[in-house]
């Protein structure tokens, strides 16, 4: 189609694979730089990654496919002003939480090369929950299960829907780099917006995201854009243009001795 065909004609004009590993280690944004010994509002220890998801929604009824992306509110002190994907910190009624449908295979396969597998439905549950509360659509299907004692869930439950997992690839995974106040060891998952959505309801900016709206990738990467997703971006990029073929899930993260990114 069109949006397949804009996608692939205007790779060439994206940094290619090796410079996305590259210039990822690479960054003038303090939220995104590794540990510098001589900053005095470094941390004395790291503190221990908190599990996250986020979901990147791709709308492909226009000339060009689109992605859904917002800018943090000033009320966060990580990464204020940056705009970035609907995503946040996995909880624990995740894991148990019901679904419509679940995760498929090679999703679950990517996802257990470095977690229980027992834990991998729970990323992909926290994704859609938070793109929920942050964003306002659900990605879901019809149906009904015995009401969740967590609040979070119950608001999403309420809506008569339950998750629809079915559509979700696991695309990367990065974690914060050591020495920042806070930490995230973040999965990062894509869907198509008219597969995975349950209605064509609007995208909502709340108490999270301002400015939450579909940007096409050329737009998205004019915005203030923390590092990771920059890349991130990069990766969708190359798996719409690359369709059907195999694209190992990048894992991104700093260490002691400096930037490191592997593919699962």
């Amino acid at each position: 189609g069109p949006a397949q065909g804009s996608i692939t004609s205007r790779l060439s004009d994206w940094p290619t694979r090796r410079e996305r590993e590259t210039s990822a280690a690479v960054t003038t944004d303090r939220d995104d730089a590794p540990y510098d010994p001589a900053d005095p509002t470094s941390a004395h220890k790291a503190p221990r990654p908190r599990d996250a998801a986020t979901l990147i929604l791709i709308r492909r009824d226009g000339p060009v496919p689109r992605v859904l992306m917002g800018q943090r509110t000033k009320r966060h002190d990580f990464m204020p002003d940056k705009y970035v994907f609907p995503g946040g910190r996995v909880d624990r009624s995740d894991a148990t939480a019901p679904a419509a449908t679940e995760l498929s295979e090679a999703a679950l396969g990517d996802l257990a090369k470095q977690c229980k597998r027992a834990r991998t439905r729970a990323y992909a549950l926290a994704a859609v929950r938070e793109m929920y509360e942050e964003a306002g659509l659900i990605v879901g299907r019809p149906g009904s299960a015995r009401r969740p004692r967590d609040p979070s869930w119950a608001d999403f439950t309420g809506t008569g829907a339950l998750p629809h997992l079915a559509p979700l690839s696991f695309v990367a995974r990065a974690i914060t780099p050591p020495y920042r106040p806070k930490r995230f060891d973040a999965r990062f998952f894509m869907a198509d917006a008219e597969e995975a959505l349950l209605d064509d309801r609007p995208a909502r900016s709340g108490a999270e995201l301002a400015d939450l709206r579909w940007f096409a990738f050329e737009e998205a990467l004019t915005l203030d854009l923390p590092n990771v997703t920059r890349f991130v971006l990069g990766e969708i990029a190359e798996r719409l243009a690359k369709q059907g073929e195999r694209v190992g899930p990048p894992f991104l993260r700093w260490t002691r001795t400096g930037h490191r990114m592997d593919r699962l």
